[in-house]
């Protein structure tokens, strides 16, 4: 199936804005990490989420254009792939008013059981959660 494609809209704080007046890399990462739990969070119900917590394993981002203080970004993520107890979800990040490109990223997620904290294989009802409907 088609993976779902969650989105959201982010305007660049001062906060966010490196020595070079630019957006420091950091803030590009934690703004797929706060994808990713929103996406989680909005599709998994309590007892899911209750059952079973995402551990990072890799990350991975590729930079190709910088963002400044003010300018309004779509942050978009989606699962690619789950296999056994980990999951592969994508990320992009654009600029809204031109469309141009940020950065693209990806992590490796592997999902732990929340009470043993011991690696868990992804079960059908997690996988489908990301799914296209």
């Amino acid at each position: 199936m088609k993976p779902e494609v969650y989105s959201y809209e982010i305007t660049v704080p001062s906060s966010a804005i490196d020595a070079r007046d630019h957006v420091n890399n950091l803030a590009y990462m934690q703004w797929c990490l706060d994808a990713a739990q929103q996406h989680w969070e909005r599709n998994a119900s309590e007892a899911i989420r209750q059952s079973y917590v995402w551990y990072v394993l890799h990350h991975e981002i590729d930079y190709k254009a910088p963002a400044f203080e003010g300018e309004t970004l779509q942050v978009e993520t989606w699962v690619d792939s789950s296999a056994g107890v980990k999951s592969e979800r994508q990320y992009r990040i654009f600029r809204i008013k031109d469309e141009k490109l940020l950065i693209e990223a990806k992590t490796i997620w592997c999902l732990l059981n929340a009470s043993t904290l011991k690696p868990s294989k992804i079960p059908s009802e997690i996988r489908t959660l990301f799914e296209e409907k």
